[in-house]
């Protein structure tokens, strides 16, 4: 049987835009291996408001910025009920203080009796027990895979192929645009010509602060500690140096020695069950896996009661690969 779904997505940037070309392109493969058909009913940004087309958008006409076949509603709540959604894609900008909107898109997408997948890190650090109750009690699901190293399946992987095992410390690599910057330093680039030249690949923003400055990182960290090792962590326990204070000598002379200078990113469960957790520069060992990370590439290597050590590498995302983290947690979703 195929089960169809009318699927919302808010955040039209570089994320949505390429989930709508990705579900284009996996069309077929859903609908033959997992009886899976969708419709785009709902697109919304800052820009557009909140565009609903409930007999489905074209998708071609949509990325185009063709939008003749949509109506506005007012507002989250009025456009979940005029696109009759399934489920709501959330991929609007992160706002590391509070999570909001996304929170609310969410809050408001599960209360309306859609399943809830989101890319945005925030609701996860700020209302993940909020969020997932309130999925448990509607029967559906609030996802996230995409929060974090993009598509590869970290929270997948622990709640459903690895149950029972106790993550007790991990380690790594989470942010691409510090880890380009250092490798420019390491070449013999200062900060700023660095910075200037990952911004022109455009692997940093125009204003890098939450990268430079370890935020970004350190979001990751809290909504890696709080769904996989229980915990009730804030953004300000983490522990938060950027690299700032590195300079172009410091890196050259440690690759001179076989070391590498990383934005580390770690979290450990001490005896007393209490968690440390920290985001700094780190001169590392050539020898360690994480010093190996390069480019816009993530690592990240985690100890548990069962395995001493597990490394999961993922080798220069893209776009792309971020979308499929959501198109995953659609399937899971709605598979029965």
């Amino acid at each position: 049987m195929i089960h169809a779904f009318n699927l919302c997505v808010a955040g039209l940037g570089n994320v949505g835009q390429a989930l709508v070309v990705l579900l284009q392109k996996k069309e077929r493969d859903l609908r033959e291996r997992y009886g899976i058909a969708f419709r785009l009913t709902g697109v919304a940004s800052r820009r557009l408001g909140w565009l609903a087309a409930p007999d489905g958008f074209t998708p071609a006409k949509l990325l185009a910025g063709n939008f003749t076949e949509a109506t506005c509603a007012d507002d989250v709540t009025n456009w979940l009920s005029l696109t009759k959604a399934d489920v709501l894609f959330e991929a609007t900008s992160l706002n590391a203080a509070t999570g909001e909107p996304a929170i609310d898109h969410i809050r408001a997408a599960l209360r309306a009796g859609a399943h809830a997948i989101s890319a945005n890190k925030g609701p996860v650090i700020h209302a993940y027990r909020e969020l997932s109750e309130l999925a448990a009690a509607r029967g559906k699901k609030f996802l996230f895979e995409s929060a974090v190293l993009d598509g590869v399946p970290i929270f997948s992987l622990f709640r459903e192929a690895m149950p029972a095992v106790e993550i007790r410390s991990f380690r790594g690599i989470l942010n691409s645009t510090t880890n380009v910057i250092l490798e420019g330093m390491e070449s013999g680039l200062s900060f700023d010509e660095s910075l200037r030249k990952a911004q022109q690949l455009g692997v940093a923003e125009s204003d890098p602060t939450a990268d430079i400055d370890g935020v970004d990182a350190a979001v990751k960290v809290v909504a890696l500690t709080n769904v996989l090792m229980r915990a009730e962590l804030k953004l300000e326990n983490v522990e938060r140096r950027g690299i700032r204070e590195l300079n172009a000598k410091q890196l050259s002379d440690a690759r001179s020695k076989g070391e590498a200078w990383k934005l580390l990113c770690s979290a450990r469960r001490t005896v007393d069950g209490d968690i440390l957790a920290s985001v700094r520069p780190e001169r590392l060992k050539l020898s360690d896996p994480m010093a190996l990370v390069s480019g816009t590439s993530s690592a990240i290597s985690f100890e548990t009661d069962v395995l001493p050590e597990l490394i999961i590498t993922e080798q220069d995302p893209g776009l792309e690969t971020t979308a499929y983290g959501l198109l995953a947690d659609f399937v899971r979703a709605v598979r029965k």
